[in-house]
């Protein structure tokens, strides 16, 4: 979800810093035993498979689980348009669902698939993450949740904020709202850690 992962040179994607980036810079291809020795370096045996949208390869995150070892453990995260069909049967994988909020500027005609959210709302290892920016959006969640009869344990709450402090500010509230509503309440670390710096 962020521009040196897609916006490359060539392609007519706008940002707000116009900034394009060289896919053959950024992009690392690897085999997938080439993936499995690097995670095998690793003490964790817990992957977490993000993007961009992973869903689009999920024949090559099939093969990569035929690979895996059985009792490592596995999450995917989604936004929640296309049906995990390829890989759901393979083991007990946790889907994390970002169906995205209108204020991401995404078109709910392209951003909420009612076959896919059914899928997953009936698929119990699943859960659907919001980021959360105006009232606005809890009453979108609350659509969402009876529309779909989502359990409000499952679905998490996260405020929106590119830094620690704007996060520290939003926290309060979004708490108050998963209190009121059942819902889990998520900080995001990574902001708190890092910023906006690109992982090495």
């Amino acid at each position: 979800d962020t521009p040196y992962t897609w916006n490359w040179e060539g392609t007519s994607w706008e940002t707000t810093t116009g900034e394009k980036f060289k896919k053959e810079e950024v992009i690392l291809d690897y085999s997938i035993p080439q993936i499995l020795d690097k995670l095998a370096k690793f003490p964790c045996q817990h992957l977490i498979i993000t993007g961009g949208e992973p869903l689009i390869q999920q024949s090559e995150i099939a093969e990569l689980l035929e690979q895996l070892p059985p009792d490592w453990i596995v999450e995917v995260e989604t936004n929640g348009t296309l049906i995990p069909e390829k890989i759901a049967p393979m083991r007990a994988i946790q889907f994390n669902v970002s169906l995205k909020l209108p204020h991401s500027g995404n078109s709910s005609s392209k951003a909420l698939k009612p076959e896919s959210i059914q899928w997953f709302a009936n698929y119990e290892r699943s859960y659907f993450k919001f980021v959360v920016s105006t009232p606005e959006d809890l009453v979108f969640i609350r659509e969402l949740e009876v529309t779909y009869n989502i359990p409000a344990s499952r679905i998490i709450l996260m405020p929106e904020g590119v830094t620690s402090k704007k996060l520290h500010e939003q926290l309060p509230s979004v708490a108050e709202l998963c209190i009121q509503h059942g819902y889990r309440l998520s900080d995001r670390l990574h902001v708190h850690i890092w910023g906006s710096e690109r992982a090495k």
